[in-house]
């Protein structure tokens, strides 16, 4: 059997992946974290990491916050609007750059090796050591976490040829505006329902500009013009002003996979493995709690890469997929039924975002049965 130069290699230095690896750094596990770009490097992100996220990290990450909210807005399309509030803060503000570099150097300082500007070009197995070769050399090691995103190279050369998730698309400009006009809107985080059909839009208010973007949540497989969309929608929030944008297109995975998380010692975590929250979208915290989970599993059983693959799929059912499972239930009657929605948010909108508020707090989870409680809630409604 061939010799082995690191435990674990983590391919990704986003929130999933250096999370893993700052957690078996600390462990004591051998680790590299190869990443195919020089850190730091701008990452597509809204950027709004929610409190449960926020709360999950083991040190303190101010030096990267960009501004905090403890209320948020939801506006609805007949212009009924909701307000919600929280005692923490609901959403932190950050740039992927600077938050990702800064989880990576703490994974340094913990001992692991980082590769960036390395590309990952194969994955050979022989017995129970894996080759992981890349442009810049190769290295053996015992298991992969893969968190290297949505179009993942690891999860693809490991095994997961078919795409089982479903890919929604978004598009979000970093918008930069005139000094009176970022003043106006510099102090509302805001999601507008229905700015794009099966999906919302947002306005994330960061240090110096406005992270703005639509996205189509739902199942509507329809192309959507994203472009005019968002165009559209800054001109209905009233932002004019605007001295400079930088556009980006991405997507996201809004439901997991359905062919296993754990193949032949490769962990997916993240966006690889599609753990973005199908309501929201929100994909930070999970792929900071995914990343832990795969790393949890492997420090404990550091001697048998096959019973940590299943201490991870023990873990993600539960704690991570059952909540997913009743998002995606949530999601599905959110998006397809804009009328019946409405009424019912109409009536209930309040606790309705409440509720997610408590969710992105990690207060209270999805409840269970929601499809049938929301029948309820509309048949309650119903006069005879």
């Amino acid at each position: 059997m061939s010799s082995v130069d690191f435990q674990v290699a983590v391919i990704g230095a986003g929130p999933a992946g250096a999370s893993a690896a700052y957690k078996l750094g600390i462990a004591g596990v051998s680790c590299i974290l190869i990443e195919k770009q020089k850190l730091p490097r701008y990452k597509v992100c809204g950027g709004g990491l929610v409190y449960r996220g926020l709360n999950s990290m083991s040190f303190d990450i101010s030096s990267v916050i960009e501004r905090q909210f403890d209320t948020i807005d939801i506006f609805l399309k007949n212009g009924k609007s909701i307000k919600t509030s929280s005692t923490e803060p609901m959403v932190t503000m950050i740039m992927r750059d600077s938050f990702d570099h800064l989880i990576t150097k703490k994974a340094q300082e913990a001992g692991v090796q980082l590769q960036d500007q390395t590309k990952l070009t194969a994955i050979n197995h022989d017995n129970q050591v894996i080759q992981v070769v890349t442009d810049k050399g190769s290295w053996n090691v015992e298991a992969i976490i893969a968190a290297d995103g949505v179009y993942s190279p690891t999860a693809r050369m490991s095994g997961w040829k078919n795409e089982t998730r479903h890919l929604a698309p978004a598009l979000e400009y970093e918008v930069y505006v005139t000094d009176a006009e970022f003043k106006k809107h510099k102090d509302i985080v805001r999601f507008d329902i229905d700015a794009i059909k099966s999906g919302y839009g947002w306005s994330f208010p960061k240090k110096d500009h406005l992270s703005v973007g639509v996205g189509a949540f739902g199942v509507d497989k329809k192309k959507t013009d994203l472009k005019s969309l968002c165009m559209d929608y800054m001109k209905r929030i009233g932002i004019n002003e605007v001295t400079h944008i930088d556009k980006h297109g991405f997507n996201v995975p809004v439901t997991p996979r359905t062919d296993g998380f754990v193949k032949n010692n490769v962990f997916l975590t993240g966006d690889a493995a599609g753990f973005a929250d199908p309501l929201t979208a929100e994909g930070i915290s999970n792929a900071i709690r995914s990343g832990n989970l795969a790393a949890q599993s492997i420090i404990e059983n550091a001697n048998n890469i096959k019973i940590a693959g299943e201490r991870y799929l023990e873990l993600l059912n539960d704690d991570l997929l059952p909540q997913i499972k009743t998002a995606q239930q949530l999601a599905k009657w959110f998006y397809s039924h804009p009328k019946l929605r409405n009424v019912v948010l109409n009536k209930y909108g309040q606790e309705f975002a409440d509720y997610v508020a408590g969710i992105f707090a990690g207060t209270k989870t999805y409840p269970e049965n929601v499809t049938k409680r929301l029948k309820e809630k509309a048949l309650s409604m119903v006069s005879f």
